[in-house]
């Protein structure tokens, strides 16, 4: 079940269920793929028909950020669980060590995936299907993507954790999606984190939806003009829907 917020339709179910689901796919090696939603993500939709079909054809698309689970209570009234990429990750490494799943890690730097794989021998030591690849940050070539899909499929990996950054990550996992033999999970920025490159806010900030400003501390040049656009674009079109929907309720009585 999904409800729209803005442009996207963000999946309603529970923590435990997404996991659920996503395993149930990576189990069976659907080809599919999950979106992990945030304030950018949906900024970006709005701005991007094409963007957001790619989003809404997603197996599920989880509510991460804070703001988008307030949503769904002020539009719904639906009291949505945050089902955040930094949450979601560990908890698919540790059912996939549980039920000996293959996993595949694509995306990110070198010196990224050099960490990662010491992070998961370390903390996820049963996993023994287990790749890592960092793509070149250009578009690949026809060869290239033949090759890498031949990799993915060759290495029997039930889930292929996406780190390419929003919205590139999306539109790779739409495009493999018939191709790749697995689920496909877009973590964006949660791999650096996991691994410990950057630090994860406190929980009172990410409870208080102030998450986004601890990364902002973090990463100022990088990220405050686009801070400063998309929670502002955001806050206004959320109003706006909020609006929408009162008027709409209110002539629907009459």
């Amino acid at each position: 079940m999904k409800k729209k917020i803005l442009e996207l339709n963000i999946s309603t179910f529970s923590f435990v269920d997404i996991v659920n689901r996503i395993i149930e796919l990576a189990v069976s090696n659907s080809s599919s793929y999950v979106c992990v939603a945030n304030v950018h993500m949906t900024i970006e939709a709005h701005n991007d028909r094409g963007y957001a079909e790619i989003v809404n054809k997603a197996d599920l698309a989880t509510p991460d950020g804070m703001p988008l689970v307030l949503a769904h209570r002020a539009l719904y009234g639906i009291k949505q669980e945050r089902v955040a990429g930094m949450d979601l990750l560990p908890c698919l490494l540790h059912k996939a060590e549980t039920l000996g799943l293959g996993v595949y890690f694509y995306g990110g730097t070198q010196e990224t995936q050099k960490r990662t794989v010491t992070f998961v021998e370390v903390n996820y030591p049963k996993i023994e299907n287990k790749h890592f690849e960092s793509p070149p940050f250009r578009d690949l070539t026809e060869r290239e993507e033949m090759e890498c899909i031949n990799r993915i499929n060759q290495s029997r990996s039930n889930l292929v954790f996406v780190a390419l950054g929003c919205p590139k990550q999306e539109k790779w996992m739409a495009n493999m999606k018939g191709k790749i033999n697995a689920c496909m999970v877009g973590i964006g920025g949660a791999l650096p984190v996991l691994v410990g490159i950057q630090k994860r806010a406190p929980v009172w900030m990410q409870r208080c939806s102030l998450e986004w400003l601890f990364r902002l501390a973090q990463e100022p040049r990088r990220l405050f003009k686009r801070y400063l656009y998309t929670n502002s674009l955001f806050v206004a079109l959320f109003l706006k829907q909020i609006v929408v929907k009162k008027l709409f309720r209110s002539t629907e009585y009459r």
